[in-house]
């Protein structure tokens, strides 16, 4: 009998989901979730924490504030999402509103409506610097306007 080994690691398996909340669930109000994972096929009204990873599958809608390292979107999202990692929108995926992300990724298909700002841009405008291409206007810090030439 032949025994094969092989010096390649294992491929890295999906996450496992710890927490989910189901297709004809309604939550209201605030979830904790810590380092676990939450799978949203449901509906949330209200905020997410979690320094895990929230995935929001087809059908599931979240809307208010989600905190999370990773967050995955194949549902739908509104409000304000704060991703320290990675945001994802998958195929089928819709997020709505103010986005701060560490990294984005949108697949063909995929909706961003609002305004995405990268972590470390958003760190750069409050320190009074700006993002290549323009930059977002800080909220107490819009830039002076010059009075037009009346000459014209």
């Amino acid at each position: 009998m032949a025994v094969f080994r092989s010096n390649k690691s294992k491929p890295e398996s999906a996450p496992a989901i710890h927490s989910l909340l189901g297709k004809d669930v309604t939550l209201t109000g605030e979830i904790h979730t810590g380092t676990r994972s939450l799978r949203v096929e449901g509906t949330v009204d209200g905020i997410i924490h979690s320094t895990g990873e929230v995935s929001i599958a087809p059908g599931g809608l979240v809307k208010g504030t989600i905190f999370a390292k990773h967050l995955v979107v194949t549902g739908r999202a509104e409000g304000t999402m704060k991703i320290t990692d990675c945001l994802e929108i998958h195929g089928t995926g819709y997020v709505e509103g103010d986005v701060e992300v560490g990294s984005l990724v949108v697949d063909e298909g995929g909706t961003l409506q609002g305004v995405c700002v990268r972590k470390d841009v958003t760190q750069n405008l409050e320190a009074g610097g700006a993002a290549k291409g323009g930059s977002l206007p800080v909220p107490g810090k819009l830039p002076e306007l010059k009075k037009a030439d009346s000459r014209l």
